[in-house]
């Protein structure tokens, strides 16, 4: 696959990479053969705006372990060549590609060429997008993570241009809205049909209990107090309406929780117990699973960034 990409790498990459639209945090430099690639190694956080989060990740080599998300992942390649495998499969995205990864969905990720990776993503949480229908439908599984659509291309843009500040409430209820209809436009039709059935009240019961008890073990009989259902009813509905877990939903907001400390210098033994993790070692294994990297490498990348 290497000769491939390199070759679209040195015919599409600067070309793509200025239809892109975007500016990049990161100078490039030129290697010896006259390359483009970033100076450095580092990701860049955007501040945090209703549960969504927004980054420029730059690397060059294996970047991402296999990890998965509880969000959407939906982003831009914005330079070089970007490699992941995903459902079983090796992906390659060049410049100006939309990436969309489901929630759960293992996936890693590395540079292509040694000229190095820029892109750009944002994190959904999946009741926005349920939300955005009118809680009349699931959530859309989009089966090809690699898309060429202009439309879903300059929302993905005016969601990532700007890392500085929060976008106002107005072009943030907006771009929810496009990202939804860009995302039915390539679902595979599951999740389609009215899901009344979900029991949206009840998963949201659940999800706002989650995420004010994170901090310590919840248990399966508080989750069937709240949502008036059996636990493993409540948690298939819960899987459907959110694409997790009741489970790993509680540890993503510990890990939230540990990630946010750690952005203000806590250590890392501090960060794990602050979060509710039963030690830095618990913290570490989670993190790594969750994020593809140790919280180590990620506060240097952030540092960098």
């Amino acid at each position: 696959m290497k000769n491939s990409v390199e070759g679209y790498a040195r015919t599409e990459q600067i070309a793509a990479r200025n239809a892109a639209g975007l500016e990049r945090s990161c100078t490039d430099r030129g290697d010896a053969k006259g390359e483009r690639r970033p100076a450095c190694d580092g990701i860049v956080e955007a501040p945090s705006s209703h549960g969504i989060e927004r980054i420029e990740a730059r690397f060059r080599g294996n970047g991402f372990s296999p990890h998965r998300h509880d969000t959407y992942a939906i982003g831009l390649t914005l330079s070089g060549v970007q490699t992941f495998h995903y459902r079983g499969a090796a992906r390659v995205s060049l410049p100006g590609n939309v990436i969309v990864l489901h929630p759960d969905e293992v996936h890693d990720g590395a540079a292509g060429t040694d000229a190095g990776l820029v892109y750009r993503m944002l994190y959904l949480p999946p009741e926005r997008l349920i939300e955005a229908a009118g809680g009349s439908r699931g959530l859309p599984f989009v089966p090809d993570p690699i898309i060429t659509d202009a439309d879903l291309h300059l929302s993905v843009t005016d969601a990532l241009e700007n890392l500085e500040t929060e976008p106002q409430d107005l072009l943030l209820d907006d771009l929810i809205a496009r990202f939804s209809e860009g995302l039915w436009r390539h679902a595979d039709g599951r999740g389609a049909p009215s899901d009344r059935a979900l029991a949206r009240d009840a998963v949201l019961r659940c999800r706002d209990y989650l995420q004010d008890n994170f901090g310590r073990e919840v248990s399966s009989e508080e989750l069937e107090a709240v949502s008036g259902f059996d636990r493993y009813t409540t948690a298939r509905h819960f899987r459907r309406f959110l694409g997790t877990s009741p489970h790993r939903y509680l540890v993503m907001r510990r890990l939230d929780r540990a990630k946010a400390a750690l952005a203000e210098g806590a250590g890392l033994a501090e960060a794990a117990a602050d979060a509710g993790f039963a030690d830095q070692a618990h913290f570490t294994r989670h993190f790594k699973k969750t994020f593809g990297m140790t919280p180590g490498r990620w506060v240097a990348l952030r540092r960098a960034g």
